[in-house]
């Protein structure tokens, strides 16, 4: 059984500037007490195309952690634009957020984000250059998915990154709904709301994420 259960997620200060960083507010069960700590990861995946533009975000050490409900502020700077390709900086992509405990992946949260320009007409004629300055950063707060593994609690290391999506455990959250998201993300998932392949726009980058053991999918 697992020891730690995140029991909800708030995307805070959503739809932001490019520039601004990330805040999630997570808020998580743990059953017992640990003695190690919780690793927390913010993955921004800089390309549909390959992991290799996948940028660690932030990570943070949580504990030792006390039996009982828990909540923190998880907030990272934002990707570094130099490291996004020209051709996805705008449109939709994917920021990931994941828990290890000694060495072990057990859940890891995934979020549709939608980057496109608050001007109407340079979303209608964007230019040949991406402008950060420019853009708008809207996730899909109301649609996460989320996985869970089976990890050993007692000794670790044992799932490892390499087996963990055979073992993966898909299942619904109670998630905050956050502000209303732009039609263009929220178009880009209708078509797969109950299919958990996760087929849009990012789909090259889903099937590099789940190689690379950074998909998407959902835990309770």
């Amino acid at each position: 059984m697992a020891k730690v259960h995140i029991t909800n997620v708030v995307v805070l200060d959503n739809p932001s500037s490019f520039h601004n960083p990330f805040q999630f507010e997570l808020t998580f069960e743990c059953i017992e007490e640990l003695k190690e700590d919780l690793e927390w990861k913010m993955i921004y995946v800089g390309s549909a195309e390959s992991e290799e533009h996948d940028q660690v975000l932030d990570t943070i050490y949580v504990g030792p952690v006390p039996e009982g409900r828990h909540i923190f502020v998880f907030q990272a700077d934002p990707p570094d634009v130099s490291k996004i390709p020209e051709a996805d900086a705008v449109g939709v992509t994917i920021v990931l957020l994941t828990c290890s405990y000694r060495g072990q992946e057990f859940v890891r949260v995934g979020y549709y984000v939608n980057n496109d320009y608050a001007d109407p007409e340079m979303r209608e004629n964007p230019p040949p250059k991406p402008i950060f300055d420019k853009l708008t950063r809207n996730i899909l707060a109301s649609k996460p998915r989320v996985t869970r593994f089976k990890i050993n609690w007692d000794f670790g290391h044992t799932n490892g990154n390499s087996n963990g999506l055979e073992n993966g455990h898909h299942d619904e959250m109670m998630v905050e709904d956050g502000p209303s998201t732009s039609e263009a993300a929220a178009a880009a998932v209708t078509h797969q709301d109950d299919d958990n392949s996760l087929a849009m726009p990012v789909e090259n980058g889903i099937k590099a994420l789940n190689e690379n053991s950074n998909s998407l999918a959902m835990e309770c």
